[in-house]
């Protein structure tokens, strides 16, 4: 299985948060399970702790990525493309993005917004 954690999936995975499903987490623990983070979610947890709407507690999201075995998901051309041409079904352009890298990578997105689930990507 291959996983695009959304923003907030990253960071209660990170937090060990009692909000993160047991499924999800089952399936982000499972050796044979590859994750991926976008840049985009270092991105928007930046922006949002900078505005301190976010207490990220010292801990390093780049750091985090590799200490837990995932793989960091860039941002290109084709995804900023792909995000812009979306059905304005959600608003937010961070989750829009992360919509369509699961689309083009062929990852399941992994979220607690049900709305993302009117795309056509996989949702765990």
């Amino acid at each position: 299985m291959r996983l695009l954690l959304d923003t907030h999936v990253y960071l209660w995975w990170l937090l060990n948060s009692p909000r993160l499903h047991e499924a999800a987490a089952a399936a982000i623990a499972k050796p044979s399970t590859i994750v991926f983070v976008s840049a985009a979610s270092v991105w928007e947890a930046s922006i949002k702790s900078t505005l301190g709407r976010l207490d990220l507690g010292g801990v390093d999201l780049l750091e985090e990525i590799a200490a837990n075995g995932f793989f960091e998901l860039a941002v290109t051309g084709v995804h900023a493309w792909s995000a812009g041409r979306l059905p304005p079904l959600h608003r937010d352009p961070f989750d829009r993005l992360l919509v369509a890298q699961a689309h083009l990578e062929q990852l399941t997105l992994v979220t607690n917004d049900d709305a993302l689930a009117r795309y056509d990507v996989n949702v765990l």
